[in-house]
């Protein structure tokens, strides 16, 4: 018969009434392993093994797909980006007036 481990993760408490449909219970075990609720999982289409992303927020961890971290990066880019043309062609057009002017 096997014996419980020490280091197992205890079962979150069950649901109390009231609790916020979009929050769950979880723990961290000595290793600093996180278990993700399945339903979290599944509503983000996470299947197996799942690179994510962290960021510190504050007081909060947030957690990210790598897909949904580079949406957001490029949704940043793309409101930085210069509506009087590529920030390429105007990063090489100011070296080479500075090249011109040596």
């Amino acid at each position: 018969m096997a014996e419980a481990r020490e280091d197992a993760i205890s079962p979150p408490p069950a649901r109390r009434p009231g609790r916020l449909a979009d929050t769950e219970h979880v723990a961290i075990d000595e290793a600093g392993r996180v278990v993700l609720p399945v339903r979290f999982r599944k509503a983000l289409g996470m299947q197996g093994r799942t690179e994510l992303v962290a960021s510190l927020e504050g007081d909060a961890v947030r957690l990210r797909t790598v897909e949904a971290a580079l949406e957001r990066l490029r949704a940043i880019a793309r409101r930085r980006r210069r509506e009087d043309g590529n920030v390429v062609d105007a990063f090489i057009a100011g070296r080479r007036a500075e090249a011109g002017r040596e």
